[in-house]
């Protein structure tokens, strides 16, 4: 078994990562200060698990990381502030968070973390190119080697973005300077349980669940394609696992391309209820039209693709918000 550390672990992508190598028996630290994850149930019955442990730090302090230790086999680093609202509402400490958990990390993991062989993981995201778009930069599906562009600095909605851009270009260059094993890649709308309450999918379930009237919907003809999270957390895993990805960067989505209108009328199919009236508003500001990866990169060389329906995943999604309700303020 390994010894492994997931910086960000409380998180949606970490949570159900760390579930997954908890199950196999590995030696788990979860490293998380609880900024926007939660120490909820599903949360305790991990912990309860007597090969996972949680250290609670501040990981954009460099002496934090003392408590971190050392001899970690693998290094998954998650930390990051995700959801748009945050975005536009606290720019400067995505920035700063962002950057400098990724330069501690660096660091700790190069100068003592002192494992022979050992490998560090980057979860970067799509927002790293998505402004690309708006300059013609970016065809559909999208692959790994497009130009990653902030097209307008002065816009807090590329805080997130701009700040996994330059985590992008630290992990390839710290590794090239310092001779260490390195992935990263670039998650595509990954969807599923214990995902917040501010993303577009747990959004729509809980207007559904409050019976909203009229119902909104906004981007109606924009699309996305939706990757459920447990295969998710096998890709990351097996870009981890093998030696053929390291140095390299990869996209982790699916293939199909879903038009929002019509993964709110499943969703309503799913959850058994439909409004007597629809409004069609206009996407949030600063969002892209289309997003659907290129995977065949991932799949060539892990052998790894989604296997999850849309409908499976939203059923499954579903069930565990009716059992979790955004809790009231």
């Amino acid at each position: 078994m390994k010894k492994i550390l997931i910086t960000g672990g409380a998180g949606f992508i970490g949570y159900h990562l760390s579930k997954r190598l908890a199950a196999e028996g590995h030696d788990l630290a979860i490293a998380d200060n609880f900024f926007r994850s939660r120490h909820d149930n599903d949360f305790a019955a991990l912990l309860a698990n007597p090969n996972v442990k949680l250290i609670e730090a501040d990981l954009t302090k460099p002496e934090s990381w003392d408590t971190i230790g050392a001899g970690y086999d693998e290094v998954y680093h998650l930390v990051g502030i995700n959801g748009t609202k945050y975005f536009y509402e606290i720019p400067h400490e995505v920035l700063r968070i962002g950057v400098s958990t990724t330069m501690n990390a660096l660091e700790w993991f190069r100068s003592t973390n002192n494992k022979p062989d050992a490998k560090i993981l980057y979860t970067s995201s799509n927002e790293a190119y998505a402004s690309g778009f708006d300059l013609g930069t970016v065809p559909i599906p999208t692959p790994e080697q497009v130009p990653l562009v902030i097209a307008d600095t002065y816009n807090p909605r590329w805080s997130y973005g701009g700040q996994k851009l330059i985590g992008e270009l630290f992990f390839i260059h710290y590794a090239k300077a310092y001779n260490f094993r390195m992935s990263i890649v670039r998650p595509h709308n990954f969807s599923g349980p214990r995902a917040g309450y501010e993303h577009v999918i747990p959004e729509i379930v809980g207007r559904i669940a409050a019976q909203t009237e009229p119902f909104p919907i906004f981007g109606a003809d924009d699309t996305r394609s939706f990757c459920y999270i447990d295969d998710a957390a096998e890709a990351i895993q097996r870009v981890m696992e093998s030696k053929t990805t390291d140095g390299g960067t990869y996209h982790i989505g699916t293939s199909d391309e879903t038009v929002i209108e019509d993964l709110i009328h499943t969703i309503f199919d799913l959850m058994q209820w439909h409004p007597k009236q629809i409004e069609t508003k206009n996407s949030p500001a600063g969002s892209v039209k289309r997003r659907l990866a290129d995977v065949s990169k991932i799949k060539k060389d892990t052998g790894w693709e989604a296997k999850t329906t849309l409908r499976e995943g939203l059923q499954k999604t579903i069930d565990w918000y009716r059992k979790n309700p955004k809790p009231k303020k």
